[in-house]
């Protein structure tokens, strides 16, 4: 059976959300974090590996009792592929591809985790796929798992972004269904834009103070 498993990235420092650990931040009811995880866990992922740094025991907090494997990166100031590096180096399990998630896209929904895995697994002519929207590139991507090797014994300095940026034949690009994987969460502004929002979409009332976040 071919398989895709993930990396959720979690380890950052949320440095433009005013001093607010903005994976804390409540999303439909949940903290953001543990919402991102959910809907990787219920999706057809095989193996998903959090990765935690800034706050890691508020991060493992916030995930509670969910059964999903946590590791830590120690080195998580020195940005954001060292992330990359440690949640591809604690993958177990033979896959065809790696999602590599971030954990602040507030919109994501496991139909859109499926979309991906399913245009990758049996759609995607090439190594890389990019999820778009508007042409607006995205994420999450998945990669080929035979580039984990490549980015891992870093040729030179290799990431995913460079990956992409330097060899646009290896990329395909699926335009999705919405808009939310071009969603993302970095400042207070965002968070109230995204509360207003989803108060339109629900035609609910909420109340926004960014600051102070409920």
């Amino acid at each position: 059976m071919k398989r895709v498993s993930a990396i959720l990235l979690a380890a950052g420092e949320s440095r433009r959300m005013g001093g607010i650990n903005k994976l804390s931040l409540p999303v439909a009811g949940e903290p953001l974090l543990r919402r991102t995880a959910g809907i990787l866990m219920n999706s057809s992922l095989y193996e998903i590996v959090v990765v935690t740094g800034y706050e890691q025991h508020a991060a493992r907090d916030l995930l509670g009792d969910l059964p999903i494997r946590i590791i830590h990166n120690a080195h998580y100031s020195e940005g954001q592929m060292s992330s990359v590096h440690c949640g591809m180096a604690a993958l177990r399990e033979p896959c065809e591809g790696v999602m590599v998630c971030l954990s602040d896209q507030p919109l994501l929904e496991t139909g859109d985790i499926e979309q991906l895995v399913d245009s990758f697994l049996h759609r995607c002519p090439t190594s890389v796929l990019v999820p778009t929207w508007q042409d607006q590139r995205g994420n999450p991507i998945i990669l080929s798992s035979r580039h984990c090797g490549e980015i891992l014994a870093g040729r030179p300095k290799l990431g995913c972004r460079k990956l992409i940026e330097n060899n646009p034949g290896l990329v395909t690009t699926l335009e999705m269904n919405s808009d939310h994987v071009v969603i993302d969460l970095d400042t207070p502004a965002d968070y109230q834009r995204l509360l207003q929002r989803l108060e339109a979409e629900n035609n609910t009332t909420v109340e926004i103070n960014p600051g102070n976040p409920p």
